[in-house]
């Protein structure tokens, strides 16, 4: 039997940030499934550890590193080694009312889910540190893309969200030299621990669910393997392109 598959991750480095839970943790395992070697960061190292238990193979790395925080990214950068695919998964939300959206609201999320990723990545392609045919995958949001689902109380992090998605654009436009392509995923609604801790009631949860054609919220494995594909060979000629998986919400 064949053992051709185009989305392996065989050979393939990947740097996987927010490995710590929910998308993050679920993309660095599936990447491990699929044979890649992947290095993992978080900034909780009990939670990272977590992770790092469940990687499929040998050779991974584990980094607990803050994001926001300089010296930590410079770390990160110099443990990576050369990196094959990066998965900038990292981010926080916040729910607040448009009147109640301050400054200090929109630093902390837009730190976080915007100034961070795009920061690491420009370090990585300063360095040098992502491979020729390497990729690329911004997590974003439907709530931040055109065509979107945009809900009340979720405009900071919608906000984020878009200015990621943009930069995602530019930063394929302007990396395609490199023969580096530059990804991203936009996701529905999906069951973490994001919306198990209060964010919205059961009620409103089972009501929203009614809005999705498929009649359920995605499962973090249905984004990792979208984010898989964007990393694999079967995905070569792809570039500043939005994978939306929503269970068809923005129809």
């Amino acid at each position: 039997m064949s053992s051709y598959n185009p989305f392996s991750l065989s050979g393939k480095t990947i740097l996987v940030t927010g490995a710590s839970s929910g998308i993050g943790r679920t993309t660095a395992i599936e990447c491990s499934k699929m044979g890649g070697r992947v290095v993992i960061t978080g900034r909780d190292s009990n939670r990272l550890q977590e992770t790092y238990q469940e990687l499929v193979g040998v050779d991974h790395v584990q980094v607990v590193a803050d994001l926001t925080d300089s010296k930590d990214v410079d770390s990160l950068v110099d443990s990576c080694g050369i990196l094959d695919g990066l998965v900038l998964c990292a981010g926080i939300g916040k729910i607040s009312p448009f009147q109640f959206c301050t400054q200090d609201k929109m630093n902390d999320v837009f730190a976080i889910n915007y100034f961070s990723p795009v920061e690491l990545l420009r370090r990585l392609v300063k360095k040098k540190v992502i491979a020729k045919c390497g990729s690329v995958v911004f997590v974003a949001s439907i709530g931040g893309c055109p065509g979107g689902k945009f809900t009340y109380g979720n405009g900071i992090y919608g906000a984020s969200k878009a200015a990621l998605w943009s930069m995602m654009r530019f930063a394929a436009k302007e990396l395609a030299i490199r023969k580096i392509r530059v990804n991203g995923v936009n996701p529905g609604m999906v069951e973490t621990n994001l919306i198990k801790h209060g964010i919205i009631t059961d009620e409103q949860h089972k009501a929203d669910m009614e809005t999705y054609p498929l009649k359920r919220y995605g499962q973090p494995e249905d984004i990792a393997h979208g984010i898989v594909y964007l990393l694999s060979d079967a995905a070569s000629w792809v570039t500043g392109h939005s994978l939306v998986i929503d269970g068809g919400c923005t129809i």
